[in-house]
């Protein structure tokens, strides 16, 4: 994967979580620049989602941990480094762990 497609990727990951958040009315609060998305919680907890060039990896740092992605353009998701477990689902899971946030992305 080249870096402008490594950087597409990811673009569209944090504009398709972010559209999924806004559909939320729990007082989320997201913010997103210099690469970093990061999402609030009433809580007063943070997940901060950040893009690593250099690995061509996404990373999440949550309540539970930090956590590292690589794209599969097969499942066309990113999957977890560690375990093999697809982005999209674990963010769904880590939301409700962390923030007892329901959302279907």
């Amino acid at each position: 994967m080249t870096e402008s497609e490594f950087n597409k990727e990811i673009d569209l990951t944090f504009e398709a979580l972010e559209l999924a958040l806004d559909q939320i009315e729990d007082g989320l609060d997201c913010e997103h620049g210099g690469g970093v998305l990061t999402v609030e919680f009433e809580n007063d907890t943070t997940m901060v989602f950040s893009r690593q060039p250099p690995t061509q990896q996404l990373w999440l740092a949550a309540r539970s941990g930090g956590f590292h992605f690589a794209y599969d353009e097969g499942a066309q998701d990113w999957r977890g480094t560690r375990d093999g477990e697809l982005f999209r689902p674990f963010v769904v899971q880590q939301m409700k762990i962390q923030g007892d946030v329901d959302f279907a992305w």
